[in-house]
């Protein structure tokens, strides 16, 4: 099979599953789907954004106590005689 047919095929099976992207069991979904509002928009943003910090500040501070109290936990606790 040459390149082109191959291509061409590949083509064609993308365009055969584009075409039922509004059918099936997501079809419904889809059609119902509507542009979010500046507002909404702005609410999704900001509670993301409040995760991110959330889980970025959750894990700077594990980082920090390891780091200052893991070489303690190591020489006193595991390393004790």
């Amino acid at each position: 099979m040459a390149f082109l047919d191959r291509a061409r095929h590949a083509q064609d099976e993308f365009d055969g599953r584009l075409r039922g992207v509004g059918h099936g069991k997501y079809g419904r979904i889809l059609r119902m789907a509507r542009r979010p509002t500046s507002d909404e928009y702005v609410k999704v943003l900001e509670v993301t954004a409040l995760g991110a910090a959330v889980i970025g500040l959750t894990g700077f501070a594990i980082y920090i106590f390891f780091s200052q109290a893991g070489p303690w936990i190591w020489a006193h606790l595991v390393l004790a005689p």
